[in-house]
């Protein structure tokens, strides 16, 4: 999420963040939107079922007139019918080379597994967990004397700069939707002129 805040804070930047929505009063990225200037909402997840709490978070967003949302550490399994209202327009980054080693546990995964490559993936949401079409990938070497701990570093690094570079070419309408795959336009993005607010979920039960 402060990655993504920091960089819509660049003036050539083709999106402005337009809202920080967390459905936890604790997540320390409330904290860290506000510091910035951005505005921030809760919407308690917890003690509504979950088409109260998706309703209640689309009158937020609605309020705030989001027109795309980055889902960055929200845990929460959205329904079906929340998803296909943001079709084309929600996206999530995921700590693996998808379709490999979808859920959680990603990178002691990749360890046990004995991949050579692991990396992160900007997709499209759909439906299903961790799938739908994908954006961008980086790839990081997985080393003879990798860790858990060291692995997760050098992906992390890599989503910090994936997350923010595919939600540009989102933002500036660079991305369709062609045979169920993501076609990004090749035209470099600061030749592109800004994007639609956004708002990135943080944080979750």
């Amino acid at each position: 999420m402060v990655a993504l805040l920091e960089a819509a804070a660049q003036p050539d930047y083709p999106a402005e963040i337009g809202l920080v929505l967390s459905n936890r009063a604790d997540a320390a990225g409330l904290a860290r939107a506000e510091a910035m200037g951005v505005a921030t909402a809760i919407v308690e997840s917890r003690g509504q079922g979950r088409a109260g709490f998706e309703a209640a978070m689309s009158a937020v967003l609605a309020a705030h007139r989001i027109e795309i949302l980055a889902l960055a550490g929200f845990m929460r399994v959205l329904t079906e019918g929340f998803v296909r209202a943001w079709e084309g327009r929600m996206i999530n980054i995921h700590p693996s080379l998808l379709p490999s080693f979808p859920g959680l546990d990603t990178h002691a995964r990749a360890l046990a597994g004995g991949v050579r490559l692991h990396g992160c993936t900007v997709h499209l949401v759909s439906a299903g967990v961790d799938e739908g079409p994908i954006l961008a990938q980086a790839a990081v070497p997985v080393l003879p004397e990798d860790t858990e701990s060291a692995l997760a570093a050098r992906v992390l690094a890599e989503e910090h700069k994936l997350y923010p570079a595919a939600l540009a070419w989102l933002a500036a309408g660079r991305v369709r939707l062609e045979g169920g795959r993501a076609i990004v336009a090749s035209e470099a993005a600061n030749l592109l002129p800004s994007g639609a607010p956004l708002s990135t979920p943080h944080a979750s039960d």
